[in-house]
């Protein structure tokens, strides 16, 4: 097997398990009933959250697990291609073939971009969560603040240091 495809195949499942995990809070996600005035903790009827807020939840969980569903598919696939052709050469027992590189890493690429995807738009999701419950931005609520700026400080550094970990499997 060349060497290569052992870390392409690891960067694979990698973003297929991270995929998944996703999937299923943003299938979690899906599940609560915003609209219920019941489940909530704000105290001013100022700070409740429009239904454009509510809209904009389960339209961010709709993109979050397009973008999930899509990478996850595109790195199956990568997988499965590499797999796909019995090559004694490399060891008698497993399947591979040689992938165009050039394609294999488009693949990585554009899968890793799909995750990238995925994981900005649960983040958004997650803030139209945290002004529902606790009240909006606008209203300026500390515990709403509180929630919010660990959330857009946290997940994006998240992402660069993943983005450079599939940069360094896409140059590789």
């Amino acid at each position: 097997m060349p060497t290569g495809t052992s870390i392409h195949i690891s960067a694979l499942d990698g973003i297929v398990n991270v995929n998944s995990m996703f999937t299923l809070a943003v299938f979690l996600g899906l599940a609560w009933n915003p609209n219920d005035p019941m489940n909530n903790l704000i105290q001013s009827p100022n700070c409740l959250a429009g239904p454009s807020v509510a809209a904009n939840l389960v339209s961010f969980h709709v993109y979050s697990f397009s973008s999930f569903l899509f990478s996850s598919l595109i790195a199956l696939g990568l997988k499965q291609a590499i797999r796909i052709a019995k090559s004694p050469f490399y060891h008698p027992t497993e399947f591979f073939i040689r992938v165009n590189k050039t394609a294999l890493r488009i693949g990585m690429l554009v899968s890793g971009i799909g995750s990238v995807c995925g994981c900005g738009f649960l983040m958004m999701a997650l803030i139209n969560v945290v002004q529902i419950k606790l009240g909006t931005l606008s209203c300026g609520s500390s515990q709403t603040f509180a929630a919010v700026v660990p959330l857009v400080i946290l997940v994006p550094i998240a992402l660069v240091v993943y983005i450079c970990l599939v940069s360094y499997a896409f140059i590789n």
